[in-house]
C-alpha cells in the first residue's frame, strides 16, 4: 500500500539511529509486493523521475482545492519551508475518499498515476492530481507532492538499504550492493532476481560499489608502521570506474552517473585494456604531464556539448589507482599491494589518457608529512594512506582507507548578507554572504551556510532581525558587525564574482567574537593566497 511506504518514510525520517533505520526498512520490504519494493528502493537509492509538474501549478491547484487566499498561501510556505508539507498541510482537512486506489500501493500510484501525467496536457494533469489528493490522506498526500515535484529525500544512505536487503534475502551485502549499481528498471522481475540467492550477473555495463575513505583526524603514527601503508595523492577530480567487458567501455562515476560520452578521449583509451578490466581511479584534466586545477575539468563538465575546442583545452586522463577487475575475475578480495601490481602490469606505458597514479615515497611518517605539504604544488588535496593488506570493501568502512588532507585555507570575513534557509530551517536566516575588505568597502566573497551551532544560528537569527539596513526580495542586508573565520579547499580567478575569485567548498569554521570588523581579512590578502596556491 501507498500508506505503507509513507510510514516507512515517517520512521526513517523520525530516527537517527542507525539499527532502528536498518529494521524499519527490513519491515517494510519484508512485507511489500516486489513491485513496490522495487519503487521504494528506486527512491530510497537517490534515484527520482524528473519533475512532472511545475511548482506554479501545483501551487495554482493547491490553493484552490483549499480555499486559501494566495497571499496566505505564500506565508504558509515561507513559515514551513517545504512546499510539499505546505500543501499537505492546507489540504488536511478534506476527508480521504476511500476509494480502492487509495488502497493501491506504491507501484500503482508511480506507474498509473505519476508517470502517465509526463504526457498529459494541463487539464488532465489538474484533474489527476486533485483527485490523488482527495483520495489520500495527509501523509500519503505529503509523500504523493514529494514524489511528483521530485523532491523526495530521507536520510538513510545505501548502505543501510543494502543492509536491509542483505538481511531480508539472506544474500551477501557486498553482492546485493553490486547489483544495485548502474542502470536498472524498478519492476517486481528485477526485485525478486536482486534477492536471488543464485544469479548469473549479465549486465556487462554495471560497475562495483566504491570503497570510500574516512578523514583522517588523528596522528598518523597511531596507524603503526609507515610500511604497512600505501600513500598515493588525494586527487581533486571526478572518481570513477572505467569498465571494458564484450569489446565495450563504460565509464560510471562514484555517484553512479554513466559519463562515457562526456570523456570521449578515455572511451577510446579503454579499448586498448584487456577485456574483462574495471580500473578505479580519477579523471583528471591533464595536459603537457601537469594536473590541472579542478576549475578547468569544471569547463567540461558545465558543456551541454564538447566542441573541438574545448576538447583540446582542456583534454582528461584516468589516474587509475586499483584494479577491481582482471580477465573478468572479481580481485576485490585480493590484498591491495596484489592489485597494484596486476595494475602496473594492466596498465599500458604509451596510453597517455590512461595513467598510473604515482605512489608517494616516505620511509617515516615525518617524511610523508612533509609530502602532504607540497600537495597543493600537484594540485592534490593531500594524502590517501591505504593499508596494503586490505580487500576492496563496500562503502566508507573504517581502518583502511585514510584521506590525510592538508589544512584549508582559511579567512576572516565579515557578514554582510543573510536570507532564510529551506526545510527544518526555513524560518531562520541561515544562508550568509561574506565580504573582504577592498579599501573601505566590503566585497563579496563567499557564501556558507554551514558550521554553526543550533544555538549560534538563533543567535545570528536575533542579529539579522534586529540589524537589518535593506531588503531585496529574499535577501537581508545587515550591519557589517560579525567577523567569522571561514574555510575553503581551494581559490581560482573568476569574472562571474565581483571579487574576482571563485572559492571551492566554503565553510564557517568558528565565529570570531575576539575580532572587529576592521580586522577582518583583504581582498588583496586573498589574491595573495590565490598567487601563492
Amino acid at each position: 500500500m501507498m500508506r505503507a511506504f509513507a510510514e516507512l518514510y515517517a520512521a526513517l525520517d523520525e530516527t537517527t539511529r542507525t539499527n532502528e533505520k536498518v529494521a524499519a526498512l527490513a519491515r517494510y520490504l519484508a512485507a511489500a509486493p516486489p513491485a513496490d519494493a522495487a519503487w521504494a528502493l528506486y527512491f530510497l537509492s537517490g534515484r527520482k523521475p524528473r519533475q512532472v509538474i511545475g511548482s506554479r501549478r501545483l501551487s495554482e491547484w493547491a490553493i484552490e482545492a483549499s480555499g486559501t487566499p494566495a497571499w496566505l498561501f505564500g506565508e504558509c510556505y515561507d513559515a514551513v519551508g517545504d512546499f510539499a508539507e505546505t500543501v499537505a498541510l492546507l489540504l488536511a482537512d478534506t476527508p480521504p475518499a476511500g476509494s480502492a486506489s487509495a488502497r493501491a500501493g506504491l507501484a500503482f500510484w508511480i506507474e498509473e498515476r505519476l508517470l502517465p501525467l509526463r504526457e498529459a496536457n494541463e487539464a488532465t494533469q489538474r484533474a489527476a492530481v486533485l483527485q490523488a489528493w482527495s483520495e489520500l490522506d495527509q501523509p500519503q498526500r505529503f509523500l504523493w507532492n514529494k514524489l511528483i515535484t521530485g523532491g523526495f529525500r530521507v536520510g538513510v544512505s545505501q548502505r543501510l538499504v543494502v543492509r536491509a536487503l542483505a538481511q531480508v534475502s539472506g544474500v551477501e551485502d557486498t553482492v546485493i550492493a553490486h547489483r544495485l549499481m548502474g542502470d536498472w528498471v524498478p519492476s517486481a522481475d528485477w526485485y525478486r532476481g536482486l534477492l536471488a540467492g543464485e544469479r548469473a550477473d549479465a549486465d556487462v555495463s554495471r560497475p562495483y560499489p566504491f570503497f570510500l575513505a574516512h578523514p583522517l583526524e588523528d596522528d598518523p603514527a597511531s596507524l603503526g608502521a609507515p610500511e604497512e601503508w600505501q600513500a598515493e595523492w588525494k586527487w581533486d577530480g571526478i572518481r570513477a570506474q572505467l569498465i571494458r567487458r564484450a569489446g565495450r567501455s563504460f565509464l560510471w562515476s562514484r555517484g553512479e552517473e554513466l559519463i562515457t560520452e562526456r570523456f570521449p578521449e578515455l572511451a577510446e583509451a579503454a579499448a586498448r585494456l584487456p577485456d574483462g578490466t574495471v580500473l578505479d581511479g580519477e579523471v583528471l584534466p591533464f595536459r603537457d604531464g601537469a594536473v590541472l586545477p579542478f576549475s578547468q575539468l569544471q569547463r567540461r563538465i558545465g558543456r551541454k556539448q564538447l566542441t573541438r575546442k574545448i576538447l583540446a583545452e582542456v583534454p582528461v586522463a584516468l589516474f587509475a589507482y586499483d584494479l577491481l577487475e582482471a580477465e573478468g575475475r572479481d580481485l576485490r578480495s585480493a590484498p591491495l599491494h596484489e592489485r597494484r601490481a596486476r595494475l602496473e602490469q594492466t596498465l599500458d606505458a604509451g596510453n597517455d589518457a590512461l595513467r598510473l597514479s604515482p605512489l608517494v615515497a616516505g620511509r617515516t611518517w615525518e617524511e610523508l608529512a612533509a609530502a602532504r605539504e607540497r600537495s597543493r604544488e600537484v594540485n592534490a588535496e593531500g594524502l590517501m594512506l591505504k593499508r596494503r593488506g586490505s580487500p576492496y570493501r563496500v562503502g566508507r568502512v573504517r581502518g583502511d582507507w585514510w584521506k590525510w588532507k592538508v589544512a584549508p585555507y582559511t579567512v576572516d570575513a565579515v557578514l554582510i548578507y543573510a536570507q532564510r534557509g529551506s526545510g527544518k530551517r526555513a524560518s531562520l536566516y541561515t544562508d550568509y554572504t561574506f565580504g573582504v575588505w577592498a579599501g573601505d568597502t566590503l566585497v563579496p566573497f563567499a557564501r556558507a551556510y554551514s558550521g554553526l551551532t543550533d544555538a549560534e544560528i538563533r543567535e545570528v537569527d536575533a542579529f539579522v532581525r534586529r540589524n537589518t539596513v535593506e531588503q531585496f526580495g529574499p535577501v537581508r542586508t545587515v550591519r557589517p558587525e560579525l567577523v567569522f573565520e571561514l574555510a575553503f579547499e581551494g581559490l581560482q580567478p573568476s569574472t562571474r564574482h565581483k571579487a574576482g575569485i571563485a572559492v571551492r567548498f566554503p565553510r564557517i569554521l568558528r565565529w570570531r567574537r575576539d575580532k572587529p570588523p576592521r580586522e577582518a581579512d583583504t581582498l588583496e590578502m586573498v589574491r595573495a593566497m590565490l598567487r601563492e596556491g
